[in-house]
């Protein structure tokens, strides 16, 4: 069985497909919310004061950049509470088959597609470095930067899979059974991944043009998952990028505004750094995992037919 079809292996009408949805709202927007509401509250009396607060620069309020960033990383752990209670006890399947097709989770594909973006990702950052230098700050700060890397490595994955296994998994798969195909559920997927960091400030910031980015980057994680029949690589480079965006350049205007090595003091713009990795770099990337895990068949498994398992496929496990 192919991944879409792991969604055979449970109950697969829409209607749980709604239920489960509302669960994981309800978990992420709802439950995952109180305690940044609490927080809010305790800081300025009214939560609608500290969301505009936070939304422009949280410092302004006087709360530590940690404590902020794992605030905001509860609110998406929880929505994975939500979606794994959802598969687990709505659509009564396992887990794995929201991750995989293997048999088992290959772990040597997350870390592999890890190392390789982080490697990347520093490339570019060092060159961006050598090429504008004054337009990063040196911001070191050894306590809270140490504290910044633990919560990074321990929570950011775990937020990165939850928008994985909702996009790239849950919805992918839903949609893939629903429509009998593969290429609209990739389109759908990518274009809502992205449409969904539109309320991010970057958005504000450098306007619409970013959208370019963020639909880019639903793309390669699709694409990649597709081919590769399995969303470990799509974990790997989804954890990797936001890590790095987490631990080594902030500035006041992005999502992560964290205690990060760098701060970036340049007038915020679309540059090469936006379009450089959509139109080369996520290219160049999927041809290595092309040859690393022995890819073919481009046109159908992007575009090509979903169908109902045969008696032969064991869809009970």
């Amino acid at each position: 069985m192919n991944f879409i079809q792991q969604a055979y292996k449970g109950n697969k009408e829409w209607y749980y497909y709604i239920i489960t949805i509302i669960i994981v709202f309800s978990f992420w927007q709802i439950l995952g919310v109180i305690p940044l509401g609490v927080v809010g509250f305790m800081k300025t009396g009214n939560v609608a004061d500290f969301q505009a607060a936070a939304l422009e620069n949280f410092t302004t309020i006087g709360i530590n950049a940690n404590l902020y960033l794992v605030l905001m990383l509860f609110t998406l752990i929880m929505g994975l509470v939500g979606l794994m209670l959802g598969v687990r006890f709505i659509h009564r399947r396992t887990v794995k088959t929201l991750i995989t097709s293997r048999e088992k989770i290959d772990w040597g594909r997350v870390f592999y597609a890890f190392f390789l973006w982080f490697g990347i990702s520093v490339f570019f950052l060092v060159l961006a470095y050598f090429l504008e230098p004054e337009d990063l700050v040196w911001n070191f700060k050894p306590i809270p930067f140490l504290i910044l890397v633990v919560i990074s490595f321990l929570l950011i994955p775990l937020q990165t899979s939850f928008e994985e296994l909702l996009f790239r998994g849950y919805l992918m798969q839903g949609l893939g059974v629903l429509v009998k195909n593969r290429w609209f559920p990739l389109l759908v997927t990518s274009i809502v991944f992205g449409l969904l960091h539109g309320a991010n400030p970057e958005v504000a910031k450098l306007g619409y043009g970013i959208m370019t980015f963020y639909i880019g980057t639903g793309l390669l994680y699709g694409i990649a998952t597709l081919m590769d029949e399995g969303t470990e690589i799509a974990l790997g480079l989804h954890a990797s990028n936001n890590i790095v965006a987490a631990i080594f350049v902030t500035t006041d205007w992005t999502v992560f505004q964290t205690d990060a090595l760098y701060v970036d003091t340049a007038e915020p713009s679309l540059g090469w750094e936006t379009f450089i990795p959509v139109f080369i770099v996520y290219p160049i990337l999927l041809l290595v995992f092309s040859k690393k895990y022995g890819w073919s068949n481009w046109g159908e498994k992007l575009t090509g037919s979903i169908a109902l398992p045969s008696q032969d496929d064991d869809i009970l496990n």
